[in-house]
């Protein structure tokens, strides 16, 4: 992939176990050929990610080879190669090409029981092997969005806790916008997303980390967002190759119109603006009480 002198928007699909092997191959070699004809991805303006279960990944890999396209896995061992019946090791998934691991997921959560514990021990994992986290946070009840921004910005911390130097995608997923008829409102998101970022460019042990929005995404938000996210997490609707395409069309126009650039220099201008100093190597700041935002002040009742 080529590296362009902006920030690219990201745009992930996750699969989840929806797909016979014969269907999920028959997609990504559907959507291989539909994103060659994307000159914004060809050129890095729009980063594209696809998580498929863990025996449909080779076929993923076969069908985006020679493609900017990120393969991914839904999940990461915590443990390193050794007696872990079962599990599926950061080492192996990198030897074959994974680049991102789907981690903590509110139905990993839900349904099996991870903390945030246990999301940290597969986040340090997948980074130890270089691998980016694409690391899925959000909270389970409907509240304002101050409150929401402490929730997650908490959370953000938690599931970070220990873990090396490196890049995250973190997937805002509000619990309770997942699967609803609409996301979550706009200006709720928005205060979100803005908070974690400011988080994250804070921290220079997570330099070119980016925040994407997940939860019933679908076409217009990412238009309707503007710069408060980086992009989108895509769940059931991306499953139409055309919906998908959609959205990416919607992220190419994106990054053509706005400029994205998020140098260093932009990072310590706002770092110093705050009044905050980076000598943490691994401190994620709460960025709200710079904004003003207090509970309730703004983006009102979700």
């Amino acid at each position: 992939m080529s590296t362009p002198s902006t920030a690219p928007i990201t745009v992930g699909v996750s699969l989840k176990a929806y797909f016979t092997h014969a269907r999920a191959t028959s997609w990504c070699g559907d959507v291989a050929a539909r994103v060659a004809a994307l000159p914004a991805i060809a050129d890095g303006r729009v980063r594209l990610f696809v998580i498929p279960s863990y025996l449909q990944i080779p076929a993923a890999l076969a069908a985006f080879a020679g493609t900017p396209v990120l393969v991914g896995a839904q999940d990461v061992s915590a443990h390193p190669p050794g007696a872990f019946t079962g599990e599926v090791t950061a080492a192996e998934l990198a030897e074959i090409g994974v680049r991102v691991a789907e981690i903590g997921h509110a139905e990993r959560r839900r349904l099996f029981g991870e903390t945030d514990a246990d999301t940290a021990a597969k986040a340090s994992a997948a980074l130890s092997e270089g691998i980016t986290p694409v690391l899925c946070i959000g909270e389970e009840d409907r509240m304002d969005a101050a409150a929401a921004a402490r929730a997650n910005l908490h959370q953000l911390q938690a599931d970070l806790d220990g873990a090396p130097a490196g890049p995250v995608i973190v997937a805002y997923e509000p619990v309770w916008a997942i699967g609803a008829a609409e996301p979550a409102p706009d200006a709720h998101i928005s205060v979100v997303t803005r908070a974690l970022r400011d988080a994250l460019d804070a921290d220079p042990a997570r330099d070119g980390s980016t925040v994407i929005y997940g939860g019933s995404a679908g076409p217009g938000l990412l238009t309707r967002l503007g710069d408060a996210v980086d992009g989108l997490f895509l769940g059931r609707f991306a499953h139409d190759p055309d919906a998908l395409v959609a959205v990416l069309d919607e992220a190419s126009a994106a990054a053509t119109r706005t400029s994205r650039t998020r140098t260093a220099r932009a990072r310590t201008a706002r770092l110093q603006q705050r009044g905050e100093t980076s000598g943490k190597a691994h401190g994620l700041a709460d960025p709200l009480q710079s904004r003003g935002v207090e509970r309730g002040a703004e983006g009102g009742a979700a």
